[in-house]
């Protein structure tokens, strides 16, 4: 089984790219983030391409996905005791059974600063996911948490740790968040390189960052024993990265076999 997360930035502006990889990856299970959709909105295309679809989004800035072609069972939208930001719900986490591996397509919030309130919600959304890890994990099946963390897991995990000094996605905080999913029953599957020594997955569009792989590793697959026993291969397509057009993510593929 082949499983692969990725961040498309709108999956409406990045729905040509998004259906030729499915056409040459041959993924059988996609957790999509950040699809800047409505549920109802979601492009057909993608069910015409083979997949059944569970999406969860309001049209905005954040919703998430997951396609299926083994199958889509038990979808869950939403987290135990998931916070709000400014009396809203938003649309971040979808859950559902692919094949009998139980996963969770996740779009941590971004926390924009330590000292603003979307900081201190991040903090609090992240409880939410290890509640519901805590939760689910325990299960007699394959489960992994896949997604846009927002979140750097080390120093490593950035190409200059020094330009970070006082912003998010680095800080004791938000580590701390990760190690507690970890000490749920969660194992980090750290994908290899296609191209230079770190596997990064995030590159901005701006000052030739991606060129320059001045990236960061913030989209993470974090799984259980039985997940993180059957992968085979997992890596970061770099490839589907270039060009015009593209998201500033790369999809991580994780190939399983069960």
């Amino acid at each position: 089984m082949r499983i692969a997360t990725w961040n498309v930035n709108s999956v409406t502006a990045r729905l040509p790219k998004l259906l030729s990889w499915l056409e040459s990856a041959e993924p059988d299970v996609v957790c999509l983030q950040e699809l800047k959709c409505a549920t109802e909105a979601f492009p057909a295309e993608v069910a015409q391409a083979g997949y059944e679809v569970a999406a969860y989004g309001t049209g905005r800035w954040n919703g998430v996905a997951i396609l299926s072609r083994v199958g889509l069972e038990d979808v869950r939208r939403g987290l135990d005791g998931e916070p709000t930001f400014d009396d809203a719900s938003e649309p971040r986490a979808i859950g559902a059974t692919c094949g009998g591996v139980r996963l969770w397509s996740v779009y941590v919030p971004n926390g924009r600063e330590p000292s603003h309130p979307h900081y201190a919600y991040k903090l609090r959304w992240l409880e939410a996911l290890r509640a519901t890890v805590a939760a689910e994990a325990v299960q007699d099946r394959p489960f992994a948490v896949l997604g846009d963390f927002n979140i750097a897991p080390t120093d490593d995990d950035v190409w200059d740790i020094t330009l970070f000094d006082g912003m998010t996605h680095v800080t004791e905080a938000e580590r701390a968040a990760l190690a507690a999913l970890r000490e749920a029953g969660l194992t980090d599957v750290m994908p290899r390189a296609l191209k230079y020594d770190t596997p990064y997955t995030y590159w901005d569009y701006r000052q030739l960052a991606f060129p320059k792989n001045n990236g960061m590793r913030i989209d993470l697959v974090y799984a259980s024993a039985k997940f993180a026993g059957s992968v085979s291969d997992a890596y970061v397509d770099r490839e589907a990265r270039k060009g015009k057009g593209t998201s500033d993510h790369a999809p991580v593929v994780v190939d399983l076999t069960l």
